[in-house]
């Protein structure tokens, strides 16, 4: 038997149904009615954290470019040295700042900070939180360590931002070539500014042609002089003569790149490129190469160098006067303006113009740097501006020009404009050097001629004026030089540019080292004497001994029968070998 519901039951659930699904759909409205509250709430939250972190108006901290793992984007590449040494980096680091109107104790605020940030501005901190500004800046390149400090403070009203610091592991050691980079991640001096571009947009480092062991050493040498000559400025570089690559570039005084607002601005003038000096009896070894290679005369012949050459209210003389005819070798031994002036008005103005010129010493080197100075070239090029730049005066260049020119006289003859990065990758194992057409070299001298100048360089350093710097098994040769510079108008014997430029093995040289201290003092060591043969030429020793093995270099038996035939000259003179004044 099927029992049936009565009536009255069934009305009475159908109600209770009807109840329970109102109660229903009125949560459910309510659920609706919340969530949407909700949604509308963290959309605003959200577009006020988006506004508060992309703020634009200069002012304010500019949203942070993250990848997926949560580091910054890096802004400038690092910079090697040609063994991959790191130079320049880019490490992150976080910014404070505040929002003033929310700081509520401004002395407690600044207390606390100061507690923990040694170096921060008390004075600068509180006008700026004293602001009426929404935003400033408090502090800049807080360590991990001390954002986790500030952080523990609990000063309301604080927040960092994440930026990145430019970072010279050497200091000083490379503070001319790298130059720095300002904190908006630009390039503001040496090759942080010339490849500013690059260094923004390439992912991987960039390698210059610097030695940083070679470096480290010339800068030690040259600093250890400027001090003890008590020297007003100095500078020194070292370049692979066969193909112009600059291994160590030193200018003092000089400046640490990561605190480059301490610099002064006689530490921020790099002497190597940007200055300009007359360079005095340096300059005999282009003398004696022109004349070589035009022809006017022979490495047998000479000059008479009995008399100082009148010129006018003026005279040319020598310092260490022989008061005899000289021949070729003997001008260079004994560092004779008399002869080398009479060797340069053999082959004229014109001649002379034309072989300086080919040299690239009258036009800015081409060194990738923007502290790069213009010569100071004659106008108009007299004749007694031949004789003058004939031993050095009369025509201001920059050290990177002459060791660039020495290369080319030592070198077989061919002009490799400095550079300070690797022309040739050095994993090729291929000679670097190009053929005589191509580039970047060009043919300034003919090989004769070219290795008849490193007999004679040799024998500056053998014999004459170039004796200390003599190194062992090194086959060192070089040319001195004395430049008395211009004082009020008038050359000064008391203010000299004392220099030494040097290659090295002379058999087959592979580089080429420039020392000069500006205004350097005589000492009891050197007699009283600041010439570069005393003061230059003993740097050049110290830096040629100590960075010759660490170039791989090996001895060589400077006694051997054939080193004797290759560097073999005559230097007796045989008397005039044309009437000459």
């Amino acid at each position: 038997m099927i029992r049936q519901n009565p009536p009255s039951y069934t009305k009475g659930c159908q109600a209770l149904d009807g109840i329970t699904k109102q109660a229903l759909d009125t949560a459910r409205n309510r659920l609706l009615m919340i969530g949407a509250l909700f949604l509308v709430t963290f959309t605003v939250i959200g577009a006020r954290l988006i506004g508060l972190t992309m703020m634009h108006d200069g002012h304010e901290p500019r949203l942070v470019q993250a990848t997926e793992l949560g580091t910054l984007k890096r802004e400038r590449a690092d910079i090697l040295d040609r063994n991959g040494i790191l130079l320049a980096t880019s490490l992150r680091t976080h910014w404070l700042y505040a929002h003033p109107q929310q700081i509520l104790d401004i002395d407690e605020a600044v207390d606390k900070l100061k507690s923990v940030l040694p170096n921060l501005e008390e004075k600068l901190a509180r006008s700026r939180l004293a602001s009426d500004r929404s935003f400033v800046w408090i502090y800049r390149h807080l360590t991990p360590r001390q954002k986790y400090t500030v952080n523990s403070l609990g000063i309301l009203g604080l927040d960092f931002q994440n930026e990145e610091k430019r970072i010279y592991p050497h200091r000083n050691l490379t503070a001319h070539v790298l130059g720095f980079s300002g904190n908006d991640h630009h390039g503001l001096a040496g090759v942080e500014h010339f490849m500013n571009k690059e260094l923004r947009s390439s992912s991987e480092p960039i390698r210059l042609s610097l030695d940083i062991r070679v470096q480290s050493i010339l800068h030690e040498e040259l600093s250890r002089a400027h001090q003890h000559h008590q020297a007003i400025g100095s500078a020194g570089l070292m370049m692979d003569a066969r193909n112009g690559e600059v291994l160590a570039l030193v200018s003092l005084p000089d400046f640490d790149p990561n605190n480059p607002r301490n610099r002064d601005g006689e530490a921020f003038f790099n002497r190597a490129t940007l200055g300009v000096y007359e360079m005095g009896s340096t300059f005999k070894i282009f003398t004696a190469a022109m004349a070589l290679e035009s022809g006017t005369v022979g490495l047998d012949g000479g000059y008479d160098a009995t008399e100082p050459i009148g010129m006018g209210h003026d005279a040319i003389s020598d310092y260490h006067p022989q008061g005899r005819w000289l021949s070729v070798p003997e001008i260079l031994i004994h560092s004779s303006n008399i002869g080398a002036a009479k060797m340069a008005s053999d082959v004229g103005t014109t001649g002379q113009r034309a072989f300086l010129g080919k040299l690239g010493l009258l036009s800015p080197a081409s060194i990738e740097l923007p502290e790069v100075g213009k010569p100071l070239v004659p106008s108009p090029w007299s004749e007694l501006n031949t004789m003058t730049v004939a031993y050095g005066h009369g025509l201001a260049i920059s050290p990177v020009q002459l060791a660039t020119g020495a290369a080319a006289m030592v070198n077989g003859g061919i002009l490799y404009p400095a550079t300070l990065f690797p022309r040739v990758p050095k994993e090729t194992g291929k000679d670097e050097r190009p053929p005589e057409t191509g580039e970047p070299g060009s043919r300034v001298l003919s090989p004769e001629i070219s290795e008849q100048v490193r007999r004679l360089m040799r024998v500056v350093v053998a014999k004459g004026t170039g004796k200390r710097a003599k190194v062992n098994g090194y086959l060192v040769g070089g040319k001195t030089g004395t430049a008395e510079k211009l004082v009020d108008g008038d050359y000064s014997a008391k203010a000299l540019l004392s220099s030494f430029v040097s290659a090295f093995p002379m058999t087959a040289p592979r580089y080429v080292l420039f020392v000069m201290l500006d205004e350097p003092k005589g000492t009891e060591k050197t007699n009283g004497y600041a010439t570069g043969g005393w003061v230059a030429a003993p740097v050049a020793r110290r830096v040629i001994s100590r960075t010759g093995p660490l170039l791989g270099i090996l001895p060589i038996d400077e006694g051997a029968p054939e080193v004797q035939r290759k560097m073999f000259v005559d230097v007796a003179p045989r008397g005039p070998s044309r009437v000459s004044y």
